[in-house]
C-alpha cells in the first residue's frame, strides 16, 4: 500500500485522529460538537485517554467498569468518511507494515445528536432513533459495494415522490443496525426514517438570502411514506456512519433530540440538559 493510501504521522498516530492502536474501546460514541465529548465524559468513572486535533476530541474511559470512548467529529459526513475509516484501520490494521489483520473486530458506533423535526406531531426534544438514513451528501456513492446495502425500491419510490432535481446527487438509503435499533427503541424512543444532508440552509429547505433550489422540499418529506414509514427528521451525518460501518462490518445507531420543529417553528435554545439525560440513558444501554 501506498504511504499516501493509510497516512500516520511520525509517532505512528493515524493522520487525522492522532490517534494509536489500542486507545480507543469498541464502543464509541460520536458526536459532532467537539465540547459535547466533555459533557458525555463527565458522566464516566474515570479518563484513561484525551486526545485532540482539529475537531476530532477523543476520549477513553470507563463507565460502571465498562470501557467507552467518546469522539467529536464536527459536522458533516465528509468528517464522518474520515472518521469511521480511520477508526476502522486502527482496530483493524497493523498501522506499521499497512497490512489488514487476519483477525478483525466490529465496533458499535453509536451517534448522539440533535435533529430538526419534520412531522407536526413530533415535539421539541423529543428523541428520535434513525431506523433508517437518506443519504443527500453522495459520500457513499463513491464506494464499491454500495449496491449490496441499499434499498433501491425505496430509492425509487423516494426519488419520483421527490421529483428529485437531475443536478442532485442519488440518495442512498441504509438501515441501522437492527439489534443497536431494537435496543434503543425498546427505551421508549420514537424511530423512523432520517434525512442526513450535506449542508444547513438550502439543503434543508432555509431560505435566507439566498432561495433554495428545490422550494417544496419540507412540504415533500411530510407526505412521503414508505411501507407505512415516514420521514422523521433532518441531521447531517448518519448516512454515512451508517453506510461506512456496514461496508467495513461495524454496527450503527444514532439517536438525535428533535432540538426544533420545522413544522411548527418551536425551538429549543437550551437543549443542553436534554441532550446530557440522553447521553446517560445511551452510556447506560450500552
Amino acid at each position: 500500500m501506498k504511504q499516501t493510501e493509510l497516512i500516520t504521522n511520525q509517532d505512528g498516530s493515524i493522520f487525522h485522529l492522532k490517534l494509536k492502536p489500542g486507545e480507543l474501546s469498541d464502543k464509541i460514541i460520536i458526536v459532532g460538537d467537539p465540547g459535547r465529548v466533555e459533557m458525555i465524559g463527565g458522566n464516566l468513572d474515570k479518563i484513561s485517554m484525551r486526545r485532540s486535533n482539529r475537531e476530532f476530541h477523543s476520549i477513553t474511559g470507563s463507565y460502571n467498569s465498562k470501557r467507552v470512548s467518546i469522539i467529536s467529529s464536527g459536522i458533516g459526513t465528509d468528517n464522518i468518511d474520515i472518521l469511521i475509516n480511520e477508526v476502522d484501520a486502527l482496530f483493524n490494521y497493523d498501522l506499521s507494515t499497512k497490512k489488514r489483520l487476519d483477525s478483525t473486530r466490529s465496533i458499535d458506533f453509536i451517534r448522539v445528536g440533535t435533529s430538526g423535526a419534520l412531522q407536526s406531531y413530533l415535539q421539541p426534544g423529543e428523541i428520535i432513533v434513525s431506523k433508517k438514513a437518506v443519504g443527500f451528501d453522495g459520500v457513499m456513492n463513491f464506494y464499491s459495494g454500495i449496491e449490496e446495502i441499499t434499498d433501491p425500491e425505496f430509492e425509487k419510490a423516494f426519488m419520483e415522490h421527490m421529483a428529485w432535481p437531475k443536478r442532485w446527487s442519488a440518495p442512498y438509503i441504509i438501515d441501522a443496525d437492527k439489534n443497536l435499533y431494537d435496543k434503543f427503541i425498546k427505551a421508549g424512543y420514537t424511530g423512523g426514517i432520517t434525512i442526513s444532508t450535506p449542508g444547513f440552509y438550502a439543503p434543508q429547505g432555509r431560505t435566507l438570502h439566498l432561495e433554495p433550489y428545490h422550494k417544496d422540499i419540507n412540504d415533500r418529506f411530510l407526505s412521503f411514506s414508505y411501507k407505512g414509514e415516514r420521514i422523521l427528521n433532518y441531521e447531517m451525518e448518519s448516512s454515512a456512519i451508517y453506510g461506512l460501518s456496514s461496508l467495513l462490518g461495524h454496527r450503527a445507531i444514532t439517536l438525535c433530540s428533535a432540538i426544533g420543529n420545522r413544522v411548527s417553528g418551536k425551538f429549543i435554545n437550551d437543549y443542553k440538559p436534554i441532550m446530557n439525560e440522553l447521553s446517560k440513558k445511551v452510556l447506560d444501554i450500552i
